[in-house]
């Protein structure tokens, strides 16, 4: 992974409704959104991994060059776009960070 040190690397745990996990993950790909975020200046880690043991949870890691470049991507469009359909398959997020060195 390119960067992988010293970035400001956060860690988003999705508890999904019943059944919806597939179809979020499949509509943040279709809709673009996962590429577009990969693509932003700053974003070196952007991955989703899925829970054997929790068939609702979804673990999404992000790695980025620096916190403001975080926050930037926060206010891109397509956020709005991820925003805008989150609610209909997410029951709830926690979010947290840690230092990778």
């Amino acid at each position: 992974m390119k960067g992988e040190r010293n970035m400001y690397t956060i860690y988003v745990v999705f508890d999904c409704y019943p059944g919806k996990r597939e179809g979020f993950l499949k509509r943040v790909k279709d809709e673009g959104v996962l590429e577009a975020i990969r693509a932003e200046n700053g974003c070196h880690r952007y991955d989703y991994y899925l829970s054997d043991e929790k068939e609702n949870e979804i673990l999404l890691i992000e790695g980025w060059e620096t916190k403001q470049h975080q926050q930037v991507h926060l206010t891109q469009p397509h956020m709005d776009t991820l925003r805008s359909f989150k609610d209909e398959y997410i029951a709830s997020t926690v979010l947290g960070e840690f230092e990778v060195k």
